[in-house]
């Protein structure tokens, strides 16, 4: 029987590629996107699109019923891959934008997954999926709102794997560094004279989506899918130096 996998954010990017993939690697895919027209351009490519904006839980609510009727309730897995950034220092971000950052990258994905998991926990077998960044285990200027989600994010996902932990569904969390992606083309600025940009730096280490499909591939299709799958030099080397410096030092690093 074909595993059913739903994706969101699949309008480009890490959410495509991977769609993209699983489809190869003989699953069912599922993709979502925010716009109409992205929907339509998934039927193209051979794949189901689902119209769903994740800061909205009426259309959140939408399309689990959609998934749950196109796949008879029974899904195989869930990669919560949708969400934004809102950049600008704390003192800039009013308590809507806060609450907006947190609703696309934690709510949203929180009232999917608990929508679909009675679709999933009844058979045994299964894969949560999210999109963390290495913002899910530093923060930095002009990126609390974002990393503030993404810390969240890392904390929901690792209650939700001991809690699933007799299941058989297992959860993983994919943590990108810099990646080619138009991401950054989307973030929310809130300070358009001052925009937080990446450091000139980042550039040598940034890899293409690629880099993340492997390890989406990985949680999905492996038998022993990690709990974690840091991508490129820069989140490795930031979860290294965690453990070892105080925060102080990491501070001073962090904020040059």
């Amino acid at each position: 029987m074909q595993k059913t996998v739903l994706i969101t954010g699949c309008s480009s990017g890490i959410g495509l590629e991977s769609a993209l993939e699983l489809k190869r690697q003989g699953f069912r895919v599922l993709a979502a996107c925010r716009k109409p027209e992205d929907v339509a351009r998934m039927q193209g490519k051979g794949l189901t699109g689902i119209q769903l904006d994740l800061d909205s839980p009426e259309s959140v609510d939408r399309a689990a019923d959609e998934v749950l009727a196109l796949t008879n309730n029974r899904l195989y897995g869930i990669f919560n891959n949708a969400g934004y950034g809102v950049y600008g220092l704390l003192t800039t971000i009013s308590r809507t934008q806060m609450e907006q950052q947190f609703s696309a990258n934690v709510f949203g994905a929180h009232q999917l997954t608990m929508r679909l998991l009675p679709a999933m926990v009844p058979y045994g077998e299964g894969r949560i999926v999210m999109t963390s960044s290495v913002m899910g285990l530093i923060s930095t200027p002009g990126r609390g709102a974002y990393a503030a989600s993404k810390y969240a994010l890392e904390a929901w996902s690792d209650a939700l794997r001991m809690e699933l932990r007799h299941s058989g569904i297992k959860v993983s969390l994919i943590e990108p560094g810099p990646i080619r992606t138009r991401f950054f083309e989307n973030v929310n600025q809130t300070q358009t004279d001052k925009p937080v940009e990446n450091p000139g730096i980042a550039a040598r280490f940034t890899l293409g989506p690629e880099a993340v499909v492997e390890k989406v591939r990985h949680a999905f299709v492996s038998d022993k899918p990690k709990i974690r799958y840091p991508v490129t030099l820069v989140t490795r080397a930031v979860s290294l130096l965690k453990r070892l410096l105080p925060d102080r030092a990491m501070d001073k690093i962090l904020h040059n």
